[in-house]
């Protein structure tokens, strides 16, 4: 790669800044091969292209939707080298919800059980607190 072509792309740096994504994450994302390795220019350095950064935006937007790193390989054709079908995408969506609603009944639970027993608290300077017997299960 030319000096010329370096000047159409990104450096790492530039990469994560346009995306708010970290340098060790870029790298990560590039070992495990979410991200494609970069041309080089003459002179040795990465230079990612448009496509790249839009494909590390797609990954850090599927990180947020909680996907795992075996899910977003599979919604961008990783693992079988073919892109996947709009069926084979809402079945792996579908999976992810319901991991999703799952957690989301556990953490009600969790609220009611802390919301009973901070309201049994009094917060008083007591050696006896009702918080630390239910954790203890006393």
């Amino acid at each position: 790669m030319t000096d010329h072509e370096r000047e159409s792309g990104f450096t790492r740096g530039d990469l994560a800044r346009a995306t708010g994504c970290n340098i060790e994450t870029i790298r990560y994302y590039e070992k495990t091969g979410v991200l494609p390795d970069p041309p080089r220019t003459d002179a040795g350095y990465r230079i990612y292209s448009a496509a790249h950064a839009t494909r590390l935006r797609f990954i850090l937007r599927a990180r947020e939707l909680g996907f795992s790193m075996e899910d977003i390989r599979g919604l961008m054709g990783l693992e079988d080298g073919a892109a996947p079908t709009c069926a084979e995408v809402k079945e792996r969506t579908e999976r992810h919800l319901a991991e999703v609603r799952a957690k989301i009944a556990d953490l009600r639970r969790i609220e009611a059980v802390l919301a009973a027993t901070a309201l049994r608290c009094s917060g008083a300077e007591v050696p006896d607190c009702p918080v630390l017997d239910a954790i203890s299960g006393s």
